[in-house]
């Protein structure tokens, strides 16, 4: 029985090999196809791996299933300029819808009156400086509800939760960032240290997970560091820096017929039970809130994991489309493949010719040529790949646009590479083969 690997291959093998060495300028023009499409391949996979990911991870940073309210102040003043023009030019004076701006309370009722919601946290954000010992630096202390560390998927790395108590009262109690606590307290524990928020001075009770969080997501998503943010409850933040509503009671009734209007929160989490009610809750949410605030749309509501979908499908569809222009490049390679090929066939006839006489079968022709035609490709495979890696490792350096290259990837770009030397090489192989020899012999 004779091996699945002969002599007779090994034979054709160094034949086909002498053939390429020979004739290496013309060899490495023929793999061009295939260099440019593999690489093209290996990158565009990187890309869309790399986006893949950086949305799964943005997802993570937003929370699954979340409902953003933020208040809006450009659209009432506009209206509100609108409604002065109108009155001038009508000459009727029409008073202006009061809304006291998006409130705890708006959150109250949004969790007791929605069924599909299941929790909602509410955020309070305060510039100012935080001073300990001798250090000092400008940093956001935001009030929050329990319910934001869960919505937000941050984790406590180190200390506890604000209790009952400490919710209820506005204790003067908060919890900092990974990032803080490198900022100020790198060689010591923070937790029941003491530190000045603004005017008031707050103890340590916990410190949250670190968040790698790139400038490229902060920026997409418009969302801060939350490692460099110091977090009190909410209470604490009404009770002890400041409460809009108090101002907005005070111009209401103080006699301003043209009350400024204040937002107590700069941020709601509406969490929805189910993810096909989204859209559906996000609906209600906003009708709901135009009527607590007199028809006055003072408020935004966003679904940052739609938006997000939705800049992962478009990402896809580049993708699918740049992906479409390699696979072009590598038929096109396949092509000048077969092309070379059959001019080479046209060529060898001598050589052709001369390994007939001298014994060589019809197999051993096509092996011959079928051997050139994939050991091109594969080396312009290898040299693809290469190329590729380098490729995804610029777009990441210099783009800043995130690649992951993966195994599979290398993986496919040699199957690839293979199968389009042998496909491509086949013909021409079955043509080298049907030559006649005795008309071969005629061309020496």
């Amino acid at each position: 029985m004779q091996p699945l690997w002969g002599t007779r291959n090994s034979n054709n093998l160094r034949i086909a090999l002498d053939s390429l060495v020979a004739n290496r300028l013309r060899s490495f023009l023929t793999a061009l196809g295939i260099i440019f499409g593999v690489g093209a391949v290996i990158a565009m996979l990187a890309i869309g791996r790399g986006a893949k990911e950086e949305i799964m991870n943005q997802m993570k940073l937003v929370g699954v299933n979340n409902i953003v309210i933020k208040p809006v102040t450009e659209k009432k003043e506009e209206e509100e300029k609108e409604g002065t023009e109108e009155k001038k030019a009508g000459g009727q004076e029409k008073k202006a819808k009061f809304s006291k701006g998006l409130s705890l309370a708006d959150a109250h009722s949004i969790l007791k009156m929605v069924p599909t919601v299941e929790a909602i946290s509410a955020e309070m954000i305060l510039e100012q400086d935080v001073i300990y010992q001798s250090k000092s630096k400008k940093l956001k202390t935001v009030g929050v509800e329990p319910s934001f560390f869960s919505l937000s998927n941050i984790g406590l790395a180190e200390g506890r939760m604000f209790n009952e108590q400490q919710l209820a009262t506005g204790d003067g109690v908060c919890i900092i960032g990974a990032g803080v606590k490198r900022k100020f307290f790198l060689s010591e524990d923070p937790i029941g240290k003491d530190i000045k928020c603004g005017q008031q001075w707050l103890r340590v009770i916990g410190v949250t997970d670190e968040k790698l969080i790139s400038s490229a997501t902060k920026e997409n998503l418009g969302i801060r560091d939350y490692n460099m943010d110091v977090y009190i409850p909410i209470q604490t933040a009404l009770v002890r820096y400041r409460n809009p509503a108090f101002k907005i009671s005070q111009n209401r009734w103080g006699g301003d017929d043209s009350p400024e209007p204040t937002h107590q929160l700069d941020q709601l989490i509406v969490k929805v039970r189910d993810p096909e009610l989204l859209t559906e809750s996000a609906g209600i949410i906003n009708r709901m809130l135009k009527r607590r605030h007199s028809e006055v749309e003072d408020f935004e509501v966003s679904i940052p994991e739609q938006l997000l979908k939705q800049q992962q499908k478009t990402k896809d569809v580049f993708n699918i489309v740049l992906s479409a222009i390699a696979g072009i490049s590598l038929l096109v390679g396949g092509i000048g493949i077969m092309n070379i090929m059959l001019a080479s066939v046209l060529e060898r006839t001598k050589e052709i010719g001369i390994r007939m006489a001298l014994g060589a079968q019809k197999s051993d022709i096509v092996m011959q040529f079928l051997f050139e035609a994939v050991l091109i490709s594969l080396c312009g495979g290898i040299i693809g790949i290469l190329l590729g890696v380098a490729g995804a490792y610029f777009v990441d350096k210099v783009a800043d646009i995130k690649t992951i290259i993966s195994a599979i990837s290398i993986l496919l770009s040699f199957v690839l590479a293979s199968s389009v030397g042998l496909i491509f090489g086949i013909s021409p192989a079955r043509k080298a083969a049907n030559q006649n020899p005795i008309e071969c012999l005629r061309h020496a």
